[in-house]
């Protein structure tokens, strides 16, 4: 095993803010957290930068980022925010020994073994099978989706573009805010409906299912109404945003036979929990016709930690050193 470095600095930048932290690389303490906002900065370059300046962290030469993007080479190109660049230019630029550039949700992902029991909570039944694959998806600027699997003592993670697959309606309310949405875009991916956006878009599609006019309202602002029952059309939306959660997820976790868990993370879902135990999301992801058993052994979570994207960075940073 590789000598490891004492600290490193993981990011987990997504469509809206970047977060940076220092990490103990041997307890994955994190600590000197700080999150800025992408549109603050011209490059992440220049974030990192300002993050190290502010922290007096310019002796530091290992760094991994987690990133809402597909990461597939060199060169990276956000999916909903203007940064791009090359990994080995910026690795160069900034004078590191080590830069590992990740998917967020393979980020995500890697934190799923390191969860302890109050950094998740159980929707519905199923059980964990030890050593069987694991999915992770969740709603914030976008969806996200990665998957894990342990071989021997090593965690794979397997980034997945499954957000941007096409959203399957089963009603006749779901397929009217399909068919509003596929006005404005032409394909309609689950993203755009599970995401900050999408909660925007069923909220103002129902209004218009219902014939009501509505103030333009942002999902922060359709949540705290949900939440504290002061809009029926907001607690529906949220209720059709679980319903369409719970298929999709049912639908992912088919595709690699997840028994080692299914986990839902993301900046909505965990907000928003206090009203996921009554929504169909657990129904909906068990219905799945001839494979309805097969999902219901499936154990559901809603994943509570605070900074799984710094975590499951600072995992995927270990691994790697450690066996180079």
């Amino acid at each position: 095993m590789a000598n490891l470095p004492t600290y490193a600095i993981v990011a987990d930048i997504g469509g809206t803010n970047a977060r940076f932290s220092r990490v103990d690389l041997t307890t994955l303490a994190l600590d000197k957290v700080a999150v800025y906002a992408c549109a603050d900065f011209a490059s992440l370059a220049a974030a990192l930068i300002h993050y190290q300046t502010e922290q007096q962290l310019m002796l530091i030469k290992h760094v991994a980022i987690a990133i809402a993007c597909p990461v597939n080479g060199d060169q990276i190109s956000m999916t909903n925010f203007h940064w791009q660049f090359s990994v080995n230019a910026m690795q160069r630029q900034l004078g590191l020994e080590a830069l590992q550039v990740i998917n967020d949700f393979t980020a995500v992902a890697m934190c799923l073994p390191a969860l302890n029991a109050e950094q998740k909570v159980q929707v519905g039944a199923g059980e964990i099978q030890q050593g069987k694959p694991m999915l992770v998806l969740g709603a914030g600027t976008g969806l996200g989706v990665a998957y894990l699997l342990k071989i021997d003592d090593t965690f794979i993670p397997l980034p997945s573009e499954g957000g941007h697959t096409e959203f399957a309606v089963q009603t006749e309310q779901e397929w009217f805010i399909k068919q509003q949405l596929a006005k404005e875009y032409g394909h309609v991916s689950a993203e755009r409906i599970l995401s900050g956006p999408g909660l925007e878009a069923i909220f103002n599609a129902l209004a218009r299912y219902r014939g009501q006019d509505v103030a333009p309202t942002s999902a922060a602002q359709i949540a705290a109404q949900a939440l504290t029952g002061k809009s029926e059309l907001a607690k529906d939306s949220v209720n059709q945003f679980f319903a369409s959660l719970g298929s999709v997820a049912g639908d992912l976790a088919l595709t690699l036979s997840t028994f080692g868990g299914v986990y839902i993370a993301g900046g909505i879902t965990p907000k928003l929990l206090p009203l996921m135990a009554d929504s169909e999301f657990r129904s909906r992801f068990e219905t799945k016709g001839r494979l309805s058993a097969f999902n219901r052994q499936i154990a559901t979570y809603v994943v509570t930690a605070a900074q799984p994207g710094l975590v499951g960075a600072a995992v995927y940073l270990k691994q790697f050193l450690a066996s180079n």
